[in-house]
């Protein structure tokens, strides 16, 4: 947990420009579910830029200031209220060359009395109802979770410190503070607002002028804030080992269903006379980036080393495409264990040990295939085929991203099915934000921008975590993702359905540029199954490919999956008029010359949203929810567009200016700790069985690589 992660320089200019007090109460509100007091606000607004001020004029404004952040990286399962540190200042040091930390204690006191003589801990402050605490005592709890095994660095060697400033008081006015039996040690400094010369020399001598942005990303990649992402993590591991560090929430849901795996299921080598015929169904809830995936992979990777048969389902092919053919290129075995929900319409004998099924919002009615025969589709729920199939049946579901009329997957559907099953149901629910840069603040906006929820958008602050801004033209959407993506970062461009989508043309598979934005055309990606025309990779690795670049993705291709830049083209399916959204259907024609579908009447081109299949009020919810997927598909910055000139200009509204010193995410201004090249899809060598044996009895790795 952080609140805002900002250089003492960028703070100073976002308390400029922005709300910067807002955007904290409402991370406030956020984690610890309540209002933050009127002190609170008043605090941040005078302490924090009294402390900004103070690194700037030593020189110091790179140093990054981490507001209210936890003490350890697994505060949220401690008992009690989590420690939150008022500031954590986080740079280089200047002499050691290592990570350099201070942490803060920011206090308004301007006098304070003994409590008595005897007592050098507790002191008085004037308007105050009771005692307080020595700061120093506050800061060596803190200092010693920080620099703990659980700490943000997890162990590394770093040089730490801390100190209270209170800014507004004199020396003289404070001197109970500093007498002689006051608490001591490399955390217990005290500077006042007329020893403020003494606070800006500690600070040249604690942090160097240059390499806190490279620091600063250390520790917000082992606060879980900057996760590798999830194809990364399984390409390095081969698919086969514990390869994601989880945390908070995503571990005790884990522990929880191996525990109970370990109970039900029998041993793999010694089967017991009477099988346990107990059946369990986890339904696990959360929005995007809240590391469902993360959670479900672990869990296979654990069962499959213990020799259980696990099976990981999905109801979309981007995804498990992505899965089969980027990370277990070659290897057949583990490609087979990634399957679709349709795919159990005869159930395996006997049962699989374990079912995993990822996104299950996209649950469909029945099991059917345009490509199969009429009698093979189910005849039942899928739900009750995917129950049957196994013993432990594992669901991660996010009712806001479906975005077809025909996915019935509801807390209720699976509710209703454990019951039919006499399954024993367990529910978890999942809060902690790990995509968008970890910015659950950056997952609200977007939300209340496109009017999903009841609360009025506010302009974005930023926050160090996620960048959004708005684009002019496509051509500049284009240029912006396509900078980033040929210096090194993952980027992609996708856009609403707002154009029709033509097939591979005629025996070279030409592809036709049906996103028409004036002189500017690109074509969707490829709705084929095998390459096309200048090596364009089919759609379920277009996401991955390195050719994938020149397309244009949609909802159906990019849920599941995310980028370091996300460019989201908003078509005339969803445009604001009047201060509020229009939704929009759109109307085809034909080309006389060549027969291709062309945009008769702007709007929603999307076949499973037709008029015939849903009505106003469902069509509009299902637009919006597209737009939501797209909108968070970045880990680092998104940028918007919309065909319509009105739209843009509410975006604008909304994101405000972008131009703030260091805030924008270019590879070229990342740190050199966060320029992690994606990996290129592994050669064509399979693990094999041996290998998947060789690993039967060792226990699960359960460091991050």
């Amino acid at each position: 947990m952080l609140l805002l992660k900002l250089s003492a320089q960028d703070l100073l200019t976002l308390n400029s420009r922005r709300r910067m007090v807002p955007h904290l109460a409402a991370r406030w509100r956020h984690f610890r579910g309540r209002d933050a007091s009127e002190s609170e606000r008043s605090a941040w607004a005078e302490s924090l830029v009294s402390l900004a001020s103070d690194l700037v004029a030593a020189g110091r404004g790179n140093v990054e200031m981490i507001v209210e952040c936890a003490a350890t990286v697994d505060e949220s399962n401690r008992a009690g209220d989590p420690r939150l540190i008022d500031v954590v200042l986080v740079g280089r040091h200047p002499e050691k060359h290592g990570p350099s930390v201070q942490l803060v204690e920011l206090k308004r006191w301007s006098t304070v009395t003994r409590v008595e003589q005897a007592t050098a801990d507790l002191v008085y402050v004037p308007g105050m109802k009771d005692s307080k605490k020595h700061p120093a005592l506050q800061l060596h709890e803190y200092y010693t979770a920080f620099t703990s095994a659980r700490g943000p660095f997890e162990g590394l060697e770093f040089a730490c410190g801390g100190f209270a400033y209170l800014h507004n008081a004199t020396e003289e006015s404070v001197r109970p503070m500093l007498e002689v039996d006051a608490p001591t040690g490399s955390y217990a400094h005290v500077y006042t607002g007329d020893r403020r010369e003494q606070l800006l020399s500690d600070l040249r001598k604690h942090f160097a002028e240059e390499g806190a942005a490279s620091v600063a990303e250390i520790m917000l990649r082992s606060m879980g804030l900057r996760n590798t992402p999830l194809l990364d993590a399984m390409i390095r591991s081969h698919g086969a080992d514990t390869v994601f560090t989880l945390r908070g929430q995503q571990k005790e849901v884990a522990d929880q269903v191996m525990d109970t795996a370990s109970k039900v299921l029998p041993e793999p080598l010694n089967p017991t006379l009477i099988p346990d015929e107990r059946r369990v169904v986890f339904l696990v809830t959360g929005g995007a980036g809240t590391g469902k995936s993360a959670i479900g992979l672990q869990i296979k990777a654990e069962l499959e080393a213990q020799g259980r048969t696990v099976n990981y389902a999905s109801g979309s092919r981007a995804f498990n495409g992505a899965l089969q053919e980027h990370v277990g290129y070659g290897d057949r075995e583990f490609k087979e264990t990634f399957t679709y929900f349709s795919n159990f319409v005869t159930p395996p004998d006997p049962p699989l040990d374990m079912l995993i099924c990822d996104e299950a919002h996209r649950l469909r009615d029945r099991s059917t295939n345009r490509f199969w025969k009429p009698e093979d589709w189910g005849t039942g729920p899928q739900v009750d085929e995917l129950l049957a199939a196994s013993r432990l049946t594992m669901f991660f579901l996010d009712e806001g991203q479906s975005v077809r009329p025909n996915e019935v997957g509801t807390v209720g559907l699976i509710e209703d099915a454990a019951r039919r099953h006499d399954a024993r149901l367990v529910r978890y629910g999942l809060r902690e934000q790990f995509r968008c840069g970890g910015s659950d603040a950056y997952v609200r906006w977007v939300r209340a921008v496109l009017g999903m929820v009841e609360e009025e958008p506010e302009p974005w602050t930023p926050d160090g975590l996620m960048h959004i801004e708005v684009a002019d033209t496509p051509e500049e959407l284009e240029r912006i993702i396509r900078t980033e993506a040929l210096a090194g970062a993952s980027a992609r461009m996708v856009a609403g359905y707002c154009w029709p989508w033509t097939k591979p043309i005629g025996a070279e598979r030409r592809l036709e540029a049906d996103v028409r934005i004036g002189d500017w055309h690109r074509p969707w990606n490829a709705d084929s199954t095998s390459f096309c025309k200048d090596g364009v990779p089919p759609s379920k690795i277009w996401s991955v490919h390195e050719n994938g670049l020149g397309q244009i993705g949609c909802v159906y291709t990019a849920q599941g999956l995310e980028w370091d830049w996300c460019g989201v083209i908003m078509g005339e399916d969803m445009v604001r008029r009047d201060g509020q959204w229009v939704f929009r259907r759109g109307k085809e024609r034909k080309d006389p010359e060549s027969g291709i579908k062309r945009v008769a009447q702007s709007g929603s081109f999307d076949p499973k949203v037709k008029a015939g299949s849903v009505d106003d009020e469902e069509f509009a919810r299902l637009v919006r929810q597209a737009y939501n997927v797209l909108m968070t598909r970045a880990s680092r910055a998104t940028v918007l567009y919309s065909t319509d000139e009105e739209t843009r200009t509410y975006l604008k509204k909304f994101v405000g200016e972008v131009e703030i010193h260091g805030l924008r995410p270019t590879w070229e201004n990342l740190p050199a700790e966060a320029r992690t090249p994606h990996l290129p899809r592994p050669s064509r060598r399979g693990r094999g069985r041996k290998a998947k044996k060789s690993r039967g009895s060792q226990k699960p790795d359960l460091r991050l690589f």
